[in-house]
């Protein structure tokens, strides 16, 4: 597996935790063998690789100034496999950006299953640990629980799961709301639950109560922490000072949003790691890359209409390769029947 040998980690290269306790056989000629697996930072009754992995990546940050696990946010399987392929960590299938590929605003439009199908086209795609983000829970706790259950088992590592009012919305937008104390915690009782009774995976623990107070948002953290949770992202921290203060107020790994011209002061993943936070993601890159990349493509398409051929983006030899083709045809060549 390839390592990372900058001298400022941001851990953009594939996890190496499992590097010398998986005994991974990588001629395996199929044939009957026993085996022992060794997980690190495990928490689920049945142990998950993929959630050992981000789980530890997680843990190891926080304890190291030098060092933060930095995600772009992803919609589906292709720009999932195109940041796997520009050397990310793992994968962070955000709200924001799986409601825009459905042209839909990150409003509580989507569910259960869309995200569930959205998941099992990113495992098929790439080889890292997957975060996903569940919303609410997509109803009381026991949606809440089987939200859980259902992404563990259809392949995520991670979940986020939050305390915004049903319909819930975009945390740098207007209008959205927190739910009670009570239902907070019954919600994240009923994640943390679903993980022990079942397949390991990672708790995100999102607070959206500094709308009520910093004060709250602390509250709320330090008690998902008891209950649980694995890491720690309270959304929307105007500044520095909100920062270091969540840092410091916070037992567990915490995660920042840098999100472009939102409601949280724009640092670079080196300070925030300076800082102590363990994981950075940027939930609106993907997106308004394929915003603004579209806009212009249509427009030059249009443009070219009456003089030129149409402008060149990429050749097709590119797209292909892009989309999968290659994979495919060197795979296809093995199961070829001579007719």
């Amino acid at each position: 597996m390839a390592t990372n040998t900058s001298s400022f980690p941001l851990r953009h290269s594939r996890d190496n935790t499992l590097q010398n306790t998986v005994p991974f056989d990588e001629k395996n000629d199929g044939k009957l063998r026993n085996t022992s697996v060794q997980f690190k930072n495990c928490r689920g009754r049945i142990p998950s690789i993929n959630a050992s992995r981000l789980r530890t990546m997680y843990l190891e940050a926080k304890d190291d100034p030098t060092s933060i696990v930095a995600a772009v946010c992803t919609y589906d399987g292709l720009s999932s496999r195109l940041a796997e392929e520009a050397g990310f960590p793992y994968i962070f299938l955000a709200g924001y950006a799986m409601s825009s590929s459905l042209g839909l605003p990150d409003a509580g439009y989507i569910g259960f299953q869309d995200v569930a199908s959205i998941i099992q086209e990113t495992v098929r795609q790439v080889s890292l640990p997957i975060m996903v983000d569940g919303d609410t829970g997509y109803g009381s706790s026991m949606n809440t629980k089987r939200t859980v259950e259902g992404f563990a088992l259809s392949g995520a590592a991670g979940v986020m799961i939050e305390d915004q009012v049903a319909p819930k919305r975009c945390g740098h937008t207007k209008g959205k709301q927190v739910v009670g104390r009570a239902e907070a915690f019954s919600r994240m009782q009923a994640a943390v639950d679903a993980r022990n009774q079942g397949v390991d995976i990672v708790i995100l623990a999102r607070t959206d109560a500094l709308i009520v107070s910093y004060e709250e948002a602390i509250f709320r953290a330090k008690k998902f922490v008891e209950i649980g949770a694995d890491i720690i992202f309270i959304e929307a921290l105007p500044n520095k000072e909100a920062m270091k203060g969540a840092i410091r107020d916070v037992p567990a790994p915490v995660m920042l949003n840098n999100l472009e011209g939102g409601l949280t002061e724009e640092l670079s993943a080196k300070q925030l790691a300076e800082m102590g936070f363990a994981a950075v993601s940027y939930p609106l890159t993907c997106v308004a890359a394929k915003i603004k990349s579209l806009r212009k493509a249509f427009t030059n398409l249009k443009d070219s209409f009456k003089h030129a051929a149409p402008p060149p983006i990429l050749i097709f030899a590119e797209v292909c390769e892009g989309v999968g083709f290659n994979r495919y045809w060197e795979e296809e060549r093995k199961y070829a029947v001579d007719s």
